[in-house]
């Protein structure tokens, strides 16, 4: 193995780290606050998006949308057009839930790009955040 490949790899590690303790620290603010959660996940491939209970430890999923739903699944899922679709999807299903406050939880990724459009979208459908 090079000294490159190496370096590479730590660096990829060390970002994974750091993207998990910003997200940690988000979710332990969020709780704190003891209001619902819009959580966002990204793939290379798919957007994912959840609205999380606040009661019982936070833990229990009241609406979800991703890329891989019967009316979005039409090709591709990692762009920002998808990703303002999944967007749309679970605002409309969380005001359907009786749902209209919530926090935005980036996990730990850049508000930018498919994460700034999913939010950005759903306050469009009807949610605060």
């Amino acid at each position: 193995m090079t000294g490159r490949s190496l370096k590479h790899s730590t660096a990829g590690r060390a970002r994974k780290v750091n993207r998990a303790k910003r997200a940690k620290r988000t979710r332990m603010k969020i709780r704190e606050s003891n209001s619902l959660r819009l959580t966002v996940h990204r793939t290379p491939r798919h957007m994912y998006a959840q609205v999380i209970g606040a009661e019982d430890g936070g833990d229990r999923v009241l609406v979800q949308a991703s890329t891989l739903d019967k009316g979005l699944k039409n090709g591709n899922g990692g762009n920002v057009d998808a990703a303002s679709a999944v967007g749309a999807l679970v605002a409309e299903r969380a005001v359907a839930a009786g749902v209209q406050k919530v926090a935005f939880d980036r996990s730990g990724y850049k508000y930018h790009g498919r994460v700034k459009a999913l939010a950005e979208a759903a306050r469009a459908g009807g949610l605060e955040f």
